[in-house]
This record gives structure tokens, sequence and C-alpha cells, in this order.
């Protein structure tokens, strides 16, 4: 590894981000192929928090941070930092006071495949961050990583200016290149899911949405009145 920090990176189509942002991981990892989803142990610190923007990446050490104060001065309004580890570490790498020089440049949140700290003022100033672990933990400043080179975060390769989506049910990334294919699939999607729910809140049955009861009938399924008839 180089330490190295890349100052010009370019950033996904700011309309797909959007877009995927109000769709949300789920619908945005079906659009994508079922790809690119980190791993399930990369938690919300708090409910409620939806983001999406470009990443900035950072590769660290494990139990030091010091690469993550020097990723503050690349990132820009609207971004998502992402940090991933040379070896696995769940040390508090990011707490209360990185979270405010961040927010007072624009950015969405963190995602760190380490630990975090400072969870109650984090959420009082509406900084969200998924993390591997919660760890009150101290960290040194003491290795040089790297700024804005491709990195594994949680089992998913980021490149810096992928899409980052992330909500209550994870974090996926979406490459650069294709934020605007993806976008479009997630929201034809998101679309026809709206259309879906309408009509099971009509009553509609899901099997008869989904016409699944020859499959079931070929599959083997019985209907039986009663126990004694099984």
């Amino acid at each position: 590894m180089k330490p190295v920090v890349v100052r010009n990176i370019k950033r996904a189509d700011p309309n797909a981000i959007g877009t995927l942002e109000a769709a949300g991981v789920s619908t945005a990892h079906e659009a994508l192929g079922r790809s690119g989803l980190m791993k399930p142990y990369m938690r919300p610190i708090y409910s409620g928090a939806q983001i999406a923007g470009p990443a900035v990446t950072v590769l660290a050490q494990p139990g030091d941070n010091w690469m993550i104060h020097v990723a503050v001065e690349q990132c820009q309004k609207g971004d998502v930092l992402v940090v991933g580890c040379t070896a696995d570490n769940g040390d508090g790498m990011f707490g209360e006071l990185l979270a405010t020089a961040l927010k007072a440049r624009g950015v969405k949140g963190l995602v760190i495949d380490a630990g975090c700290r400072d969870v109650k003022p984090l959420h009082e100033m509406s900084f969200p961050v998924w993390s591997r672990a919660i760890s009150a933990k101290g960290t040194v400043k003491s290795t040089l990583g790297a700024v804005n080179v491709p990195v594994v975060c949680a089992g998913v390769n980021v490149e810096p200016g992928d899409v980052v989506v992330a909500d209550d049910d994870g974090v996926v990334v979406i490459p650069r290149k294709l934020a605007v294919e993806t976008a479009q699939k997630a929201q034809k999607r998101k679309d026809d899911e709206d259309g879906k729910r309408k009509q099971l809140e009509s009553g509609v049955l899901s099997l008869d949405l989904y016409k699944m009861r020859e499959g079931l009938q070929k599959a083997g399924l019985r209907y039986v009145d009663n126990p004694e008839d099984v």
C-alpha cells in the first residue's frame, strides 16, 4: 500500500444518487442484480437514517484513525466517507469530534468497517454511522494509510466516487459507472412495488398477485379441509 491522498475523484451522477437514496438499500440491491451488499454486521448506530452519496474512501490501519483526519479535507457536500481497515478491527476509531468536522463540510454520513463511539451525541447531532461495532476503546495516530484509493469494506470493493446507499437494512455500493442504469431499474422496481402495495392493501392475496397457486400445486402442495384428511 502506498501512503497517498488522491485529491480529485470522479463522482457518480447526482440525479442517480438522489433516485437511489429515495429507493433505499433493498431496492437498490435488487436493481443491481442482488450484488454490492456489505456484510450484515454493518449496522446503523441509530435507526431511521437513510442516505446515499459518492464515496470518499479511506484505507486505515487497525486501531489508528490518523487517515480519517486526513480524509476530512477531501470531502465535499453530499459525500459519504467509507473506511476500510487493513485487518479486522473493532476499536472506536470514530466519534463526535470527527463527526463535527465532517458535518461542517456537508458529509452525509460514515460507513466504517471498525468501531464507532460517542453514539448518543452522534444521534443528537443527526450524523448517521454504519459500523462493524460500537466500542469506547480509543485509537492512535501513528501509521499512514491512504485516501481515495480502492478499499474493501465489509466484503465489498469500493472505488472512490461509487454510490453508497445506507439505511436500516444495511449498506449497498453501486459502482459509479452503473449508477444511472441502476437508478433507472430501482425507480421502475419502486413504481412496480407501489402498485402491488395498493393491491395488497385492497385485500388481494399475494398468492394471486404473484400467480403462485399453479406453481404450488405442481410442487405438490395439497389443501385439506380436516386434520384427519392429511
